[in-house]
């Protein structure tokens, strides 16, 4: 049969996804490009707004109404966080909750036989294991997520997936080690371990393992490759962690630090537990360690009560850290949340403004970090070939670096060449190769 994937949101979710297309595959199904033309259409759903719940149901009425015969599967986030979820998506044949995806393709046979619509959701208060899942295909991709963590016990106000994701659990380090093994095998040749809160990885186990175990665990592997960390949040990086990720050689020297905002009042009403003093400590060991480092983050603007002291607190926070890069977003309700139900929600108008001077400190911190690259040289893994004129990939610190293509036919994607660079704009660096490529 020909399958169409779909997915919202986060890496972790793109990592499950894999997962489930491998499992399809080993059965002998194919990967369909064109929801119209497929036979089973698998959504994987993302809830940390309304909005993404939005765009789920209307991809999913759309898949419904243009391929009204297809399978019609729904997996992941929103379908765990909402009690009505039958009711929400009628047009589903398979509705699977956010630990249970690895169940899908048993339970698509299971309704081709029986013609049935299936509903397994799970109780997330009780299953505290997390989900095996093992991805060691081959295919033409340069780089591959590991998830080695789930769930999130942070309880932020204005956060859903807690509900959606349950209780912290972790990946064992040999499973870890097998899979990573597997992936390098492959081909690829960056890694990225990943979790719904991934500084919490071990923690379950009273912190008997943490999150630099799995890194070094990864980095003594054999092979030319390198690992890169996902999402973190900031406080649960203690000195002795940093210091012992400093001494993981294949660890790309980049962060990426939830900030959320600058104001400490904010930052309570989120019920983030660091200050903003805190932060800019870790930020601080961080370079010391790495003294070349990128710093990146997340940053909300238009928190319920948010005043203009606290944005330019925040703004002021920002201008001090220097992020390389940085997400800015405007605060959304989602329903469910304490932060949803706050006094104090700040005008449409008023965050898009916030919103834009916040990208304008931010656009100014990474275009001075990029021009800090000129004159250097970084070790680049170059990816897909999608230009006639040049190659692109990545340095260690996920800086974009282009070079001139001098020669045509010759393909530099999987390698990693070590480039000068010799000039930078507002969002990449350009250089030269510094090393014979044939």
């Amino acid at each position: 049969m020909k399958i169409y994937y779909y997915t919202f949101g986060c890496k972790v979710n793109q990592y499950e996804t894999e997962n489930i297309k491998e499992l399809f595959c080993s059965k002998g199904h194919d990967v369909c490009e064109d929801f119209r033309k497929a036979d089973i259409c698998l959504v994987n759903s993302c809830t940390v707004t309304s909005e993404a719940d939005k765009k789920c149901r209307q991809l999913i009425r759309r898949i419904r109404n243009q391929n009204p015969d297809c399978i019609l599967i729904c997996a992941g986030c929103m379908t765990q966080a909402h009690n009505n979820i039958s009711e929400l998506l009628p047009e589903c044949d398979i509705i699977v909750g956010s630990r249970k995806k690895s169940d899908i393709p048993v339970l698509t046979e299971q309704f081709i036989n029986t013609g049935e619509r299936i509903i397994m959701i799970g109780d997330l208060d009780n299953d505290r294991k997390i989900e095996p899942m093992h991805n060691s295909f081959v295919d033409d991709k340069t780089r591959a997520y590991i998830k080695i963590q789930d769930g999130c016990d942070m309880s932020c106000s204005y956060c859903i997936i807690p509900r959606a994701r349950g209780h912290i659990c972790s990946k064992s380090l040999d499973s870890i080690k097998k899979e990573a093994a597997d992936l390098i095998a492959s081909g690829h040749k960056e890694l990225i371990l990943t979790g719904i809160n991934l500084s919490c990885y071990g923690r379950e186990q009273g912190n008997s393992i943490r999150l630099a175990d799995a890194v070094e665990t990864v980095c003594s592997l054999d092979g030319d490759f390198r690992v890169r960390l996902g999402s973190l949040e900031p406080e649960l990086l203690t000195e002795k962690d940093i210091a012992r990720l400093a001494s993981a050689e294949k660890l790309c020297p980049q962060f990426h630090l939830s900030l959320q905002s600058g104001s400490d009042r904010i930052l309570a009403l989120m019920r983030r537990r660091y200050t903003s003093a805190d932060y800019a400590v870790i930020c601080g060991r961080l370079r010391t360690f790495f003294p070349e480092c990128a710093l990146t983050t997340d940053i909300m603007v238009g928190f319920p009560t948010e005043s203009e002291e606290d944005h330019k607190a925040s703004l002021e926070f920002v201008k001090q850290i220097g992020f390389s890069d940085a997400h800015i977003f405007t605060y959304s309700q989602r329903p469910g949340t304490d932060a949803a139900a706050m006094n104090g929600q700040i005008d449409g108008a008023v965050k898009h403004r916030r919103a834009e001077e916040m990208q304008g400190i931010t656009a100014l911190s990474r275009e001075k970090y990029l021009r800090s690259m000129i004159g250097t040289v970084q070790r680049v893994l170059f990816e897909k070939e999608n230009s006639p004129d040049r190659h692109q990939g990545h340095s260690a610190n996920y800086i974009l670096v282009t070079v001139p293509r001098t020669v045509p036919d010759i393909s530099l994607r999987r390698r990693y060449l070590n480039v000068k660079i010799t000039g930078s704009d507002n969002e990449s660096c350009c250089g030269e190769i510094a090393e014979d490529i044939n």
